[in-house]
């Protein structure tokens, strides 16, 4: 089934955008051959919206502080287009170096679960594994203290560093009623 998404930017600098995604944005990537670098990015979402016409596509980045991202773009010597505050996020549009506009946005709407396919859908997303890992080392360390607080208390009634003495009980005796 589905394992991913590949996006395309097209441009006419593809080296310089290349450079501009490798270096200034940071994202993870890999060399296919000859220097075509294909990039990682993070979880995405996709969403579909009315159109006259079909074949109409558009790929944004999302922020998480977009005064920050533009602050940002502008140590690289990136223009940033003005800041819009609309109902669904802040956008802003930067242009890469090969001349293309890319938009980037801090989202106010609700983001969905990253989807998981594949082996990956069969298993806990490794958030819950640690999740449950460390909610299960909890209970282990509450048994743990619970322990030692029992045997601080059996410490604490010692009689000049010695244990009292246990005594033997014994079950009554049955009586008989001859």
């Amino acid at each position: 089934m589905l394992i991913g998404a590949h996006s395309i930017i097209y441009s006419k600098s593809p080296e310089e955008d290349r450079a501009f995604l490798r270096d200034v944005l940071d994202l993870p990537n890999v060399d296919v051959g000859d220097g075509w670098l294909i990039f990682g990015l993070p979880p995405s979402e996709v969403a579909v919206h009315p159109s006259d016409e079909n074949d109409v596509h558009e790929f944004y980045l999302m922020c998480d502080d977009i005064a920050a991202f533009v602050a940002s773009m502008k140590q690289h010597n990136i223009a940033c287009g003005p800041v819009q505050s609309l109902g669904w996020g802040v956008l802003t549009q930067l242009t890469l170096p090969g001349g293309g506009k890319l938009g980037v946005y801090q989202p106010r709407h609700a983001r969905p679960p990253a989807a998981r396919f594949g082996r990956a859908a069969k298993r806990p997303a490794r958030s819950a594994r640690k999740k449950a890992s460390r909610s299960n080392g909890k209970a282990q360390g509450t048994a743990r203290r619970k322990r030692a607080k029992a045997a601080r208390g059996k410490r604490s009634m010692t009689v000049g560093g010695k244990a009292p003495k246990k005594s033997r009980r014994t079950k009554p005796q049955p009586t008989s009623n001859d």
